[in-house]
């Protein structure tokens, strides 16, 4: 009997636990990491869109073929720092509404994760993630946005879902986080930050 009831507790402990506002918000950065702003590095920030449904979902832009830098990318909405930002959490939020226009109040910032160095193109980037409410309506920037879509965030959370590519550029081999969904690579600093986020989620 002893021996059946430390199977079920084990069972019981290994089942993924649920995906709550509350649980993804406790485990987040409370506040930015220190960034040093006047680096090499130039400073940009990203919205992290959960939505936040029954089971949910994270939101992503496919950028256009055409654009000079990232084309064709997935990625969330963002951009580099403005004169006129407040701060890099305004620097998210005015990117998202100015590429898929989601007003800034509709957001609610639930934390940050890590920084993330994009070595490649010189940028220092804030992730910051924010719940949506699923009522929530686009009107996507076509010059920018080819697309937006949602993927389920206990899919892109698993860390079997997570795959360590390497591809050589310029004599130097390079390593990168990517992960398949629905005819979608999601990968590079993208990918990273849902790693860095599943990490966190899995931390006891």
């Amino acid at each position: 009997m002893q021996n059946g009831r430390a199977a079920e507790a084990t069972e019981a402990e290994s089942e993924p636990r649920p995906l709550t506002r509350a649980r993804i918000a406790e485990r987040l950065r409370k506040s930015p990491p220190e960034l040093d702003l006047a680096g090499r590095l130039r400073p940009a920030a990203v919205l992290a869109p959960i939505v936040a449904r029954a089971e949910p979902t994270m939101l992503f832009t496919r950028r256009t073929e055409h654009l000079s830098s990232h084309a064709g990318q997935i990625c969330f909405p963002g951009g580099r720092v403005h004169a006129t930002d407040a701060d890099l959490v305004e620097t998210a939020l005015r990117e998202m509404e100015e590429e898929i226009g989601i007003a800034r109040a509709a957001v609610e910032i639930a934390g940050f994760l890590d920084a993330y160095e994009t070595l490649n193109t010189g940028y220092l980037i804030l992730p910051v993630v924010g719940f949506l409410a699923p009522d929530y309506a686009l009107d996507i920037n076509r010059a920018e946005v080819a697309e937006a879509f949602e993927a389920p965030l206990s899919f892109l959370l698993d860390p079997r879902n997570h795959a360590l590519k390497r591809v050589e550029r310029g004599g130097v081999m390079r390593e990168f986080h990517a992960i398949d969904y629905a005819g979608h690579t999601i990968w590079g600093a993208t990918a990273a930050m849902i790693v860095n986020l599943s990490e966190r989620l899995q931390r006891t």
